[in-house]
């Protein structure tokens, strides 16, 4: 193979319409465009979300409670998964990725109460459920909260 052989891949590369170049194009004169209106003008159309002057969605459908923008969403995982350990483990984040019980954990986990634990595990996790606690300590392990 030569570098004057290269080609992409047959029908990879599909050459682009020419807006305007003549009737026999069939997207001649208005250019795809229809005739007149705000969308045939130059920097015509509206901004997203806005429905012609009608209350928008956005503004129509009641606000409820508060969302914190700068929250840093936990990963959770249920008490059950924690059957994959050993008795006597320490399981924190690096062991729970190591498991594969976690593809990411980017600000930390939460314990939650789903399931039975029945192995004595020292557990490091960012944030505990009362149950999950519970549970842990129940079968004599530790819930320690880093």
């Amino acid at each position: 193979m030569n570098l004057h052989e290269l080609a992409p891949a047959a029908g990879s590369v599909k050459v682009g319409k020419r807006k305007g170049r003549g009737h026999g194009t069939g997207n001649g004169k208005t250019a795809g465009r229809g005739h007149k209106g705000q969308h045939a003008r130059s920097g015509g159309g509206v901004r997203i979300g806005f429905e012609g002057g009608q209350m928008p969605l956005a503004r129509r459908i009641p606000k409820r409670g508060f969302n914190n923008i700068f929250a840093k969403p936990l990963e959770a995982i249920n008490v059950s998964a924690l059957k994959a350990f050993e008795d006597g483990a320490v399981v924190d984040a690096q062991a729970l990725l190591d498991a594969g019980i976690l593809t990411k954990c980017e600000y930390g986990f939460k314990v939650l109460g789903g399931g039975t634990v029945s192995k004595k595990l020292t557990v490091k996790a960012n944030a505990f459920s009362e149950s999950a606690k519970a549970k842990i300590e129940e079968a004599g392990g530790k819930a320690e909260v880093i």
